[in-house]
Formats: structure tokens, C-alpha cells, sequence
């Protein structure tokens, strides 16, 4: 009986040998390596660009300074004609404040027209948000308002 047991404890070593020898290996990580990021691709148009517009049908000038980074647009616009509250000798109620800032954001495309969306920073329960269109011109960058005050301004790099 022994003999028996000795026998089939040497042949179940031999089996699971041969079956892990047969095994194939184990296929390389897909994940790469942590701490190694991938860089995202640069966009011909990347860099900080800055103008300012045309005052439109308000004629209120927006500054603009937009940043992209691999095709993705952030910036902000600054109506240098806003004022903050003035004194109300009068008592009545002060119209509200127009939007003095606008913040920026989009994806920009490189060969055709791309939309920005436009943010006014107010306080208050109204939020004003615009559509811009933007594209590449051969000297610049044009943007220009879809509604409002139908600002065009056209931007440089740098």
C-alpha cells in the first residue's frame, strides 16, 4: 500500500510539472507603467492669444486673453468700460451691474469655425452665458460674438 501511495504522490509531481511547463506565458501589461504619462497631441494653434473688440451694437470693448493647450480653449474677456456700484442719492432701486468678466471655454478645432462658450461673472440668481465662434485666420485668431452685443475681435499670439 505503500508502494501504491508513493507512486501515485511521484506520479500526480510529474503531471503537474509537465502541465505547468505546457503553460504559455503571461502576456505583457497593457497598462503602461504608472508615472509615465502620455502627452496629449499639441494643436497648431496652442499658445496664449490676446486682442481686443470691437465695441459691437453696445460699445462696450472686450480684452481678450484666451489660452489653448492641445486644443483645449480657456481664457477670460474684460469690459474695460464696467463700472462697479455707484452712490443712489436717490433711493431707488440701481440697475443690476452689467457683466465686467467673461470667462471662456471650448475645444478648438484646427481648418474650421469652432464654438466657445461664454460665462459672465455676476452675482445674482441670472446667469448670463454666450455663444462665441472662433477661427483661424491667417494673421490670427478671429472671435466673434453669436448674440448680444455682436462683438468681433480679432487675436494675436503672444
Amino acid at each position: 500500500m505503500k508502494k501504491f501511495l508513493a507512486l501515485l504522490l511521484l506520479a500526480g509531481v510529474a503531471a503537474s510539472t509537465a502541465s505547468a511547463q505546457n503553460r504559455a506565458p503571461a502576456p505583457p501589461s497593457a497598462v503602461p507603467p504608472s508615472g509615465a504619462p502620455t502627452p496629449a497631441p499639441a494643436s497648431p494653434l496652442d499658445g496664449t492669444w490676446r486682442g481686443t473688440s470691437d465695441g459691437g451694437s453696445c460699445n462696450a470693448p472686450l480684452d481678450y486673453v484666451l489660452t489653448i493647450e492641445s486644443g483645449f480653449v480657456d481664457g477670460s474677456a474684460y469690459d474695460t468700460t464696467a463700472r462697479g456700484p455707484v452712490p443712489n442719492p436717490n433711493k431707488s432701486a440701481p440697475p443690476p451691474p452689467g457683466p465686467g468678466l467673461w470667462q471662456i471655454h471650448g475645444v478648438a478645432k484646427v481648418g474650421a469655425p469652432f464654438n466657445l462658450l461664454s460665462l459672465a461673472s455676476v452675482k445674482g440668481p441670472t446667469h448670463q452665458r454666450m455663444q462665441l465662434t472662433a477661427r483661424g485666420d491667417a494673421s490670427g485668431l478671429v472671435v466673434t460674438e453669436n448674440s448680444g452685443c455682436r462683438r468681433t475681435a480679432r487675436l494675436t499670439r503672444g
